[in-house]
């Protein structure tokens, strides 16, 4: 039995984010629900997802420009 020890990191990670996101949004927007009611669950829910537009962002350049690597140096 071999062990990818690597996958398993990749894996792990993914995980931790998916964990973290998932905090951030339904826990933090639920208690700004909560606390000040839809209208300003709305709102910080807009504001997440605008914070998260650069970050998405900078990932998927970053992943283009490992596959253009990748594809260029397997030629």
């Amino acid at each position: 039995m071999s062990r990818d020890l690597r996958r398993y990191a990749r894996q792990t990670n993914l995980r931790l984010i998916v964990g973290a996101l998932a905090l951030l949004f339904f826990v933090g927007d639920g208690l700004i629900y909560l606390i000040y009611g839809p209208a300003a669950a709305l709102t910080g829910l807009l504001c997440l997802l605008g914070g998260l537009l650069p970050v998405v962002l900078v990932i998927l350049a970053l992943a283009l420009l490992d596959w253009m690597t990748r594809r260029a140096n397997s030629e």
